[in-house]
């Protein structure tokens, strides 16, 4: 008595609440793209055409949109981390003397 129900179909009368689904993006697209973000320069570019542009794949843009905010916060991790390494060495080095003869 067990009856599988078929994905996207109105169950009991009531819609799908998820509405239109863009289309799969193939394999091909993905493969286009991770070779052009191998690219230096001309992938920050592209990262921000595909995020950002009106006729991208909706998939597309929000794997894009989520890639370049990870990229932000790890480019703000690592410039506090040189900021407290280059503070530590600078205090190290006034502390030790070694400017003192300059």
């Amino acid at each position: 008595m067990n009856q599988e129900i078929p994905l996207n179909k109105p169950v009991n009368g009531y819609q799908d609440s998820y509405g239109p689904q863009a289309p799969v993006v193939p394999v091909k697209e993905w493969i286009i793209a991770l070779i052009i973000s191998a690219i230096p320069i001309v992938n920050i570019v592209m990262w921000f055409v595909w995020a950002f542009g009106g006729n991208a794949n909706p998939n597309k843009q929000s794997f894009f949109k989520a890639y370049l905010l990870i990229v932000a916060i790890v480019f703000v991790i690592y410039a506090v981390i040189a900021v407290l390494i280059i503070a530590t060495g600078v205090t190290a080095g006034l502390n030790s003397g070694m400017f003192n003869d300059i």
